[in-house]
C-alpha cells in the first residue's frame, strides 16, 4: 500500500508546515488472516501481520542465498514478495518478478497466487487461514471480531467500534489514520444503506451505537448530526482500508503508450467493479450495496468542511469535489481521440505546480493531471527523508502520488531503475479462489492487448464514468443496471477485425447505456449491434501464434467473466447475501450473527480450497 519506508514521521503540525516543500520538489493480491474458535463457532480476524511478514522475509532471504549459491537465474516463479497493508490482519502478496510479454506467462498467474497462499499458510497457526475476502462481515460488530480480542478504544482512530490494534504496526498506517482525522477536523463519516429484509426494524438505527455509550470519545463527531436512518454507520479508516482488493499493474513501452492505456482503462473501472462485486456486508449487517469502493473513499476523506463546500473558504485554498480515494478526474493521453469534451468534470489544480510543469516542457494534459494530485497535503512525512535530491529521487512525488488513491494510477519510472512507464488498474474486488482472481487479472491483461492491437476507442465523458461508479455499487448491479459505454469502439482510427460484429457508427451519438452482459459478451442483433469485449479477446487469441492447449486454458478464465456478466454465474457478493439469507439461524432482520458469520467463513474457505475440484461445491457457489 503505497510508499512504505521506515523512519520518524513528523507530527501533523510539523507535516503541514513542510507540505509546500514536498510539493515543490517533489499483480497485487491482499489476504485476510482469519482465526477460528471452533468450540464457540467464532471466526475472527487474526492480528498476526507482523509475525507472518517477519517469517516470510526470513524465508525469502534463505531462498535468495540459495539462488546465489546455485548461480541460477531468476524465473517467473521466483519467490513472491509480501508486504504490510493497512490492517494488522492483512498481508499484501505480489509476484517476485513481473510476468513477461508472452501469452504463455499468463498461465503462471494462478499458480503464483497458489504459491503465495501456501507460503502464508506455513507461518500461521493451525486454526488460522489466509482468506481472500474483500470485507469481513463482522468488523466492528458487537462482540468478538479480532484474535486476540481488544475492546474498542484508542487515541489514533478514536473509533466507537474498533480498537487501534487493528491498525498495522508499520508507522505509516497509524500516522495516516491520525493525520486524516486531524486534517479533517473530525472523524471520518461512513454511512452505507442497510439491506431492508422482512423483519428489519424501520426506521433502522444502528444498534451498535447504543452499545457504545460508555466510550470516552462518543462526543467526538456529533453523532446526532451524522447518523442516517436506515444506514450502517462506520467511523474509522479501517472500515475502508481494512478491505482487500485485487490490483493489476501494466508496464508499457513508453510514456505515450502508458497515457493511452491509462485513458482506455478508465471506463472499464466501474464495469470491473460491478463484475467483481464481493462485499455486501459491514459491521454485522447486510447492506444494500455490493462493493467496497465508496466505503474506502469515505474512510480516507480528509477534506475540511471548507473544502467540502459546507463553509466559506477561509483557511483552505480550494473546494474539492472528491475524496483522495475516488474515481479519475481527467484523461491524459496526448492524441486526437482525447477530445476535450470528454474531460467534462471540473477539478481544481495547484496552479503553481501546473505553471512550473508547463514552463519545463510538460504538456497541458499531463500538467493538469499532476497538478491536480498536488492539491492534496502530504499526510505522512518522515523527518529523515525530508531533504532529497529530486533529480535522483522521487520520494516527494511518491509521497503525494501514493495517497491519491484513484481508480487508475499513472506511474512514472522511479529514478535510477530500469522500470518503465506503468499504469495500475485498481477497482476490482478480490475473489475467494485463486482461479477467480487469476481470471479477472487475465481478462484485463488480454483486454489491454486487444486495446493496443485494434487501437480501440473506449472514451466516454468523465461524468458518465462517475455515474457508472455510483451504479456499480448497487445490489446486483451486474444484472439490473445499465452502464454508459461507447457504442462504436472502432471509431476514428481503429482497426476492426473482420470476424466480429461491427458497431454502428454515429459520431453524434457516441455512447449509450448497456448492460454488462452486452458490454462483455456483445449484442449481435437489432439496430444497436456491439461486438463485446470478450469475443474480441477470443478473436485476438485466434489470430496469434499460440497453442490450442493455451487457448483452452485461457478460455476457461474468460468463461468465468462471460458467465458472471450474463448472470448465469453469480458474483461473490450475491453468493454471500444468499448464504446469509438462507442460513437456518437468520431472522430476516439484516443481522449477521457470530454463528452465521462462522458458517459463512467456513464455506468460503471450502470454496477457496476446492473451487473447480469439488463439482457440487463449485455449482453451489456459482
Amino acid at each position: 500500500m503505497g510508499l512504505l519506508v521506515y523512519g520518524v514521521p513528523l507530527s501533523w503540525d510539523e507535516t503541514i508546515k513542510q507540505a509546500d516543500y514536498i510539493r515543490s520538489q517533489a499483480v497485487e493480491v491482499e489476504y485476510m488472516l482469519i482465526a477460528y474458535d471452533h468450540k464457540k463457532k467464532i471466526a475472527s480476524l487474526s492480528l498476526q501481520q507482523e509475525n507472518v511478514l517477519k517469517s516470510t522475509q526470513n524465508l525469502k532471504k534463505k531462498y535468495e542465498n540459495l539462488k546465489i549459491q546455485d548461480k541460477s537465474e531468476m524465473t517467473y516463479n521466483d519467490f513472491p514478495s509480501f508486504h504490510y497493508e493497512y490492517a494488522s490482519y492483512m498481508i499484501e502478496g505480489i509476484p517476485g518478478n513481473p510476468y513477461g510479454e508472452d501469452i504463455e506467462t499468463l498461465l503462471l498467474v494462478e499458480e503464483n497466487m497458489k504459491k503465495r497462499r501456501f507460503i502464508i499458510k506455513k507461518y500461521i497457526k493451525s486454526n488460522e487461514i489466509p482468506l481472500t475476502l474483500t470485507s469481513f462481515p463482522r468488523l466492528g460488530a458487537p462482540g468478538v471480531f479480532t484474535d486476540p480480542y481488544y475492546p474498542p478504544r484508542g487515541h489514533v482512530s478514536r473509533s466507537l467500534f474498533l480498537p487501534d490494534e487493528v491498525i498495522s504496526s508499520h508507522v505509516r498506517f497509524p500516522t495516516l489514520t491520525k493525520h486524516i482525522r486531524l486534517r479533517r477536523g473530525r472523524k471520518v463519516i461512513i454511512n452505507v444503506p442497510i439491506f431492508i429484509d422482512e423483519n428489519t426494524p424501520l426506521p433502522f438505527i444502528d444498534e451498535a451505537i447504543s452499545l457504545s455509550d460508555t466510550f470516552p470519545f462518543k462526543s467526538v463527531g456529533l453523532l446526532d448530526n451524522i447518523i442516517q436512518p436506515n444506514h450502517i454507520y462506520m467511523d474509522s479508516m479501517c472500515f475502508g482500508m481494512g478491505c482487500c482488493c485485487l490490483q493489476v499493474t501494466f508496464q508499457t513501452a513508453d510514456i505515450s503508450e502508458a497515457r493511452t492505456l491509462y485513458d482506455q482503462l478508465i471506463p472499464m473501472g466501474p464495469i470491473m467493479l460491478s463484475l467483481s462485486a464481493a462485499s455486501p456486508a459491514y459491521k454485522g449487517y447486510l447492506s444494500d450495496q455490493d462493493c467496497r469502493w465508496n466505503v474506502i473513499s469515505r474512510s480516507v476523506d480528509d477534506r475540511t468542511s471548507e473544502e467540502m463546500g459546507e463553509k466559506p473558504l477561509k483557511k483552505s485554498k480550494y473546494i474539492i469535489q472528491k475524496s483522495r480515494y475516488d474515481s479519475v478526474d481527467c484523461y491524459i493521453a496526448d492524441n486526437l481521440r482525447n477530445n476535450p469534451k470528454y474531460n467534462d468534470v471540473k477539478f481544481v489544480m495547484n496552479e503553481e505546480v501546473r505553471k512550473k510543469l508547463i514552463d519545463n516542457g510538460v504538456d497541458e494534459l499531463l500538467a493538469n493531471h499532476i497538478s491536480h494530485l498536488f492539491i492534496r497535503d502530504p499526510l505522512v512525512i518522515f523527518s529523515d527523508l525530508l531533504i532529497q535530491d529530486n533529480k535522483t529521487e522521487s520520494g516527494h512525488f511518491e509521497n503525494i502520488q501514493s495517497t491519491n488513491w484513484h481508480a487508475m494510477r499513472f506511474k512514472p519510472p522511479p529514478p535510477g531503475t530500469d522500470i518503465g512507464w506503468r499504469v495500475e488498474f485498481r477497482t476490482m474486488e478480490v475473489q475467494l479462489s485463486d482461479f477467480e482472481n487469476a481470471a479477472y487479472c487475465i481478462f484485463i491483461n488480454l483486454l489491454t492487448r486487444v486495446i493496443s492491437l485494434y487501437n480501440l476507442n473506449l472514451y466516454i465523458p468523465i461524468s458518465k464514468v462517475d455515474e457508472n461508479m455510483d451504479l456499480a455499487h448497487h445490489r446486483t448491479s451486474v444484472l439490473t443496471e445499465k452502464f454508459w459505454f461507447r457504442k462504436n469502439i472502432f471509431s476514428f482510427d481503429s482497426y476492426s477485425p473482420k470476424t466480429v460484429v461491427l458497431c454502428n457508427d454515429d459520431t453524434f451519438d457516441e455512447y449509450k447505456k448497456m448492460t454488462i452482459h452486452e458490454i462483455i459478451n456483445g449484442q449481435n442483433s437489432g439496430p444497436d449491434k456491439f461486438p463485446g469485449l470478450s469475443p474480441l479477446i477470443r478473436n485476438y487469441l485466434d489470430t496469434i501464434n499460440v497453442s490450442q492447449e493455451v487457448k483452452q486454458i485461457l478460455g476457461k478464465y474468460l468463461e468465468l467473466i462471460e458467465k458472471r456478466a450474463s448472470g448465469e454465474w453469480q458474483t461473490t457478493a450475491s453468493w454471500i447475501r444468499s448464504f446469509v439469507r438462507n442460513h437456518p439461524n437468520y431472522q430476516k432482520d439484516s443481522v449477521i450473527t457470530q454463528e452465521i458469520n462462522y458458517d459463512l467463513i467456513r464455506e468460503a474457505e471450502k470454496i477457496t480450497n476446492e473451487f473447480g475440484k469439488n463439482e457440487e461445491l463449485t455449482k453451489r457457489f456459482l
